[in-house]
């Protein structure tokens, strides 16, 4: 969710988007201590003004990342288009600049070829809300779709399927690995990264950090023709790429094959920073189910992969450990032993019902967590903040190293948004009236405006029907990571299964006036959830698990609700409820289907030139609704209608 700020650049995705000059790595870390010591400064200041702050509104909006796509109809080939600054420049130009009231507002991304849209107001908390989500989408997509030209396009769409395949770029560069650049990769030319400094300079300082190449290794399908093992050899590759590969995996060695994906997301305002906290804690144990029923992304640098999310490729493509942090070399350097990525899934709920589940080493800066503590802050917060705060800055500006910590918050959002976890928690920034905040991170972006808009809504519904049933979604937070891993596997919303609490009845009082999560006084234990498969967890089972979209409808049952915006509402459940059975496929899936299915597919785990045009070319039709799909969307109430602004339909 964004809101209106006065005077002053918005924070992104990618975290505080600031104008300035960038340090490089070696005088960033020279005031690594700095920003950690006035970041906590800034939150102890932030915290103090508003920690009793009550009875904000809910207000909610969503987050929906683009690639641009160049069509070569003559050769049949499609290239990613390093449009995006010149998009951007002009959308804003006639957007918010001439109309602070305009409907959208635009953001840059990580790649030049990508592009952020976002509601130019957020969403309040009454019911007709859910039924300009989906318009405001369709908007967003004919408001750029109306500067391109005849043979380009928006779309969303994950990971483009050749990102760092021979000249997947118009125009096309080169990639320069042996030349001093950010990423020094084999695959994947800077100039496909922003032009903004914040993304470069992130990207070197990256690499410098951990002191080696980004390595991803993702596993290839082995479907019928692919050999065994699985091994590519590369021109220009040297010693560090030998080291780096594995056997039967899919090798990428830049942050922007993990950055340069697409995915949606979803920010709440809270009443209440206590209400805030259960939220957090509530939607973490559901961010593994919705990564899986969102999964979007199945190929990588031209190859059919084994995996159906793009969690773990960009967990790794912005990894800045170093080998003594991974454990890959004793500790003589490095302060921390750090297991995780600084993108990954959470390391401790923040709420007092979920301090027991709290069964994950957690690493923190003692000394933070001192002085957060002397600084009138609990427990479950303090180690929150501590544990974000062992990571280094990443970027800083020269202009904004010296700050009014009263009244400014860069350094602490230095930190806290280069953690890119599967939930954000967002205190109010200094002298606003946004209130505490949280962000659900992990969905994969659709193809339609009409699929993410259900996402968008089911998860915004979730978060009602959290606090007004007072639900229980708890378990071990070591059972939400055996989650994420499953998550991401190929086909998981049919083969899957996950943890899941039975009983989500017993939590009585929510934790905003403290923690009622024991029955009796009777702690739970491993019988109080069980594998349960993604239909029974969205749908229901008798005797099982009462499921979340009966739990909705229910409660739909209770409000006051106008006949459309109801039958909109029903229609996006009933997108979930079937992904969910598998009676429509996933987008992973049916991506899976299309390439398999494709004349030119040699049962070699290879995407082709011709079969990934095949492919953007018939997303770009279903997105723009003049080719039906029955089999991934379903048949829809209405069929939509799609203007490039230029023509009625197209």
């Amino acid at each position: 969710m964004q809101e209106r700020s006065k005077g002053c650049k918005k924070s992104i995705v990618m975290g505080l988007l600031s104008e300035g000059s960038p340090l490089n790595w070696e005088e960033t870390k020279r005031y690594a201590d700095h920003v950690r010591k006035h970041g906590i400064i800034q939150f102890l200041n932030i915290y103090h003004k508003v920690k009793d702050r009550q009875k904000d509104v809910l207000k909610w909006g969503d987050e929906v990342e683009y690639m641009l796509l160049s069509f070569d109809h003559e050769h049949q080939k499609v290239q990613v288009l390093l449009h995006g600054e010149e998009i951007l420049h002009e959308l804003q130009n006639r957007g918010e600049k001439t109309n602070p009231n305009h409907p959208t507002l635009w953001r840059p991304e990580y790649g030049s070829y990508m592009i952020e849209g976002t509601p130019g107001q957020p969403y309040g908390g009454t019911m007709a809300d859910f039924n300009t989500v989906e318009a405001n989408m369709k908007f967003r997509r004919q408001e750029v779709s109306f500067l391109l030209k005849a043979n380009e396009t928006i779309c969303t769409i994950t990971a483009f399927p050749r990102l760092g395949c021979h000249q997947f770029t118009q125009p096309v560069y080169e990639p320069k690995p042996v030349e001093s650049g950010a990423s020094k990769s084999l695959f994947f030319p800077d100039e496909a990264i922003n032009k903004h400094p914040r993304f470069s300079t992130l990207t070197r300082n990256i690499r410098h950090r951990r002191g080696e190449k980004i390595a991803i290794n993702v596993p290839i399908y082995k479907d019928r023709c692919v050999s065994s093992p699985f091994v590519e050899k590369f021109v220009n590759g040297d010693g560090e790429t030998a080291r780096a590969t594995k056997p039967d995996h899919i090798y990428m060695d830049a942050m922007g094959f993990g950055m340069g994906n697409c995915c949606l997301q979803v920010t709440f305002q809270a009443c209440s920073i206590s209400e805030a906290r259960y939220l957090y804690d509530q939607l973490a144990t559901i961010c593994p189910i919705v990564m899986a029923l969102s999964a979007a992304s199945p190929f990588y640098r031209g190859y059919v992969s084994d995996i159906d999310c793009r969690w773990g490729v960009i967990s790794a493509s912005v990894d800045d450990r170093t080998r003594e942090e991974r454990g890959l070399e004793p500790r003589k350097h490095s302060k921390y032993r750090i297991s995780k990525s600084r993108y990954d899934s959470i390391d401790s709920y923040l709420s007092k019902c979920g301090e027991k589940y709290n069964d994950l080493e957690l690493t923190v800066d003692d000394e933070i967590y001192k002085q957060l503590r002397e600084g009138g802050i609990d427990h479950l917060l303090a180690q929150h903040i501590a544990h974000l705060f062992i990571r280094d800055p990443l970027t800083l500006y020269a202009e904004k190293i010296n700050l009014d910590d009263a009244n400014e918050s860069d350094h602490f959002e230095n930190i806290q948004s280069t953690n890119w976890q599967t939930m954000r928690f967002k205190p109010p920034p200094p002298n606003s009236e946004i209130g505490w905040r949280v962000e659900f991170r992990p969905m994969e972006v659709q193809l339609t405006d009409f699929e993410n808009s259900a996402y968008v809504v089911f998860v915004v519904l979730l978060t009602r029907v959290i606090l007004s049933y007072k639900l229980d979604f708890l378990i071990p937070l070591s059972k939400v990571d055996e989650n994420l891993i499953v998550a991401q596997k190929r086909d998981a919303v049919r083969q899957g299964m996950f943890y899941f609490r039975k009983d989500i009845y017993k939590a009585g009082n929510p934790v905003v006036d403290g923690c009622a999560c024991t029955q009796n006084g009777i702690d739970l234990d491993s019988e109080e959830y069980a594998l349960m498969s993604i239909d029974t967890i969205i749908n229901g089972k008798e005797g099982v698990f009462p499921g979340l979209i009966p739990i909705i409808n229910s409660y739909l049952e209770n409000m006051e609700v106008d006949v459309d915006t109801r039958c909109s509402i029903l229609n996006y459940l009933k997108l979930i409820r079937k992904r969910a059975s598998g009676e429509l496929m996933t987008a992973a899936c049916w991506l899976r289907k299309f390439v398999s299915d494709h004349p030119d597919y040699k049962q070699d785990s290879v995407v082709t030139e011709k079969i990934n045009y095949d492919l953007m070319m018939n997303c770009d039709q279903i997105a723009k609704g003049l080719c039906d799909c029955p089999k991934l969307i379903g048949v829809p109430i209405s069929k939509p209608k799609y203007s490039d602004g230029k023509h009625n339909t197209v």
